[in-house]
């Protein structure tokens, strides 16, 4: 751990280059970065930008798969001043276009070929009038880092020392119940303090190697990834998507040490070293969550995989990291719970009036400290009704704590469901299919699946004369929408069910 720590990220990557040089900070694909060299990636890209005109205040997006021009991009943005705001790659043309005018993004950096997908192609019936350039990885980053004036740059030191740790870092949406994506705005300090107390819970250590998964759009690959590996001096293996015969041979061959991900990517590992046996001795840490996660499966990921630092965590994109287990906390006791607060945080429980309830007492979970966000984007209606004048970020979530303050999620206040690891709000996703010809009401929930955790089915009131099937309906919405937000049922129905101030009721749904 950097001592002391830096409280920017772009001030992080320069100590990390510092104190660590030469050794590896980042593999890719028979690629390897030194801190050295990320450090000099990251300067020649803001260089780059500054030419281009980002600086204090602008948003640069990005719409792309893990890879190492992600993080060089990421952090030569925060150093001309800029926040980033990391779009879903699942994301679609209209969604993607909807956040882009909400946070008036600048450049969009992203790629010209993801899965078959053309990404800038997406775009191009959506208005972004504030949307200057769009540079794609894996087309033209060669010749857009040439327009810059490279990593030795004065003006580069000169915009860097701007950035403070209360400058706004990032941009993450969610969502909520009214199925409106939320902008989370968040500052360096909050990163850098929050994820430090996260890679020290972990055990993340100096020189060991960390396949990172988790997507970097998300805070789990983003945060709790990259930022976490320099804070902690690991070398990052970024992944672009799970396949889980590439996973394999990287655990073997690259002798991977942590490994963090959603319970399904260990399910496939589990199930691929029994059909075919692969070298897991190096394996040590994970850290898991985002799904129920049996006892059995905590077990089995010690004892087959030899993650002996296995534990489950709790957070949200409004605070990253709020609960964690500890290494060496028995099986149930990690399944059963979310664990207990990162040093520095607060976490309480209280019922309706605001009360703070005793432990196995049932009821709103809070949480107060460095980590929570600063405010929702353009939005100080939601801000105050999410963070009270006490400070105590209101999760939406229900829970209860015990006496040695583990923490118990026992409900949802909020309409979500989780599947495969991605929060799906069936607000969002009923807006989203809101379009469709065939549709004349809709209502989404949650139904278990044994795989994804959660998927979603819709139940369908059609439009008068349409005759289109279930088939039809979810292929629409795989056009028009992310891939985890659509619907794996659908079911019709003549009309939805609607308590006496007209809201559909959808426990009655769910009882079907």
């Amino acid at each position: 751990m950097l001592d002391p720590l830096p409280l920017t990220i772009p001030h992080l990557v320069e100590a990390a280059a510092t104190a660590r040089g030469d050794a590896s900070a980042l593999i890719e694909e028979g690629t390897t970065w030194s801190f050295a060299q990320l450090r000099d990636a990251c300067r020649a890209a803001a260089s780059a930008m500054l030419v281009a005109g980002i600086g204090s205040g602008d948003r640069v997006a990005i719409w792309a798969p893990n890879r190492r021009e992600w993080i060089a991009g990421a952090v030569g943005a925060m150093t001309c001043g800029a926040a980033i705001v990391p779009l879903n790659t699942r994301l679609k043309g209209r969604e993607a276009g909807e956040l882009l005018r909400r946070t008036r993004a600048a450049m969009l950096l992203t790629v010209g070929d993801f899965l078959g997908t053309d990404y800038p192609a997406m775009l191009t019936q959506e208005d972004l009038p504030d949307l200057r350039r769009i540079v794609t990885f894996d087309r033209d980053w060669g010749g857009f880092l040439a327009e810059g004036n490279g990593s030795n740059d004065p003006a580069i030191d000169t915009a860097m020392a701007g950035v403070t740790p209360d400058s706004v870092s990032d941009i993450l949406f969610t969502s909520g119940t009214t199925g409106a994506p939320k902008g989370v705005v968040s500052t360096h300090d909050r990163v850098v303090r929050l994820f430090a107390a996260w890679a020290e819970t972990m055990g993340l250590e100096e020189g060991e190697r960390y396949l990172i998964i988790n997507p970097f759009f998300h805070s789990f690959g983003y945060k709790a990834g990259w930022v976490a590996a320099l804070i902690a001096g690991a070398t990052m293996l970024p992944v672009a998507t799970f396949d889980v015969a590439h996973a394999a041979q990287m655990i073997a061959q690259q002798r991977i040490n942590f490994l963090p991900g959603p319970p399904t990517i260990y399910y496939a590992l589990l199930e691929a070293k029994a059909q075919q046996d692969f070298d897991t001795s190096s394996l040590r840490g994970a850290a898991t969550g985002a799904a129920t996660v049996p006892p059995d499966l905590i077990r089995r990921m010690r004892s087959e995989l030899g993650l002996v630092d296995t534990v489950t965590a709790y957070g949200m994109t409004e605070c990253g990291t709020i609960t964690s287990c500890r290494r060496g906390d028995d099986a149930e006791l990690i399944a059963e719970s979310c664990g207990r607060a990162l040093p520095g945080l607060e976490v309480c429980v209280v019922d309706d009036d605001g009360n703070a309830l005793p432990p196995g007492e049932a009821g709103e979970i809070l949480v107060r400290g460095y980590g929570v966000m600063r405010e929702y984007l353009d939005d100080p209606d939601a801000t105050a009704e999410a963070i009270d004048n006490n400070g105590w970020l209101h999760t939406g979530d229900i829970g209860t704590l015990d006496d040695a303050g583990y923490l118990r999620i026992t409900d949802r206040k909020k309409d979500m469901f989780i599947s495969g690891g991605f929060n799906v709000y069936p607000a969002e996703v009923e807006r989203l299919l809101a379009p469709c010809p065939a549709i004349a009401q809709v209502a989404v929930i949650g139904v278990p699946d044994p795989r994804m955790g959660e998927v979603g089915k819709a139940f369908v009131v059609r439009r008068a004369g349409n005759g289109d099937d279930e088939g039809e309906i979810i292929a629409w919405a795989r056009a028009n929408m992310a891939n985890y937000k659509v619907p794996r049922m659908i079911e019709f129905v003549e009309s939805l069910p609607q308590n006496a101030s007209g809201k559909v009721m959808k426990n009655v749904l769910a009882a079907r």
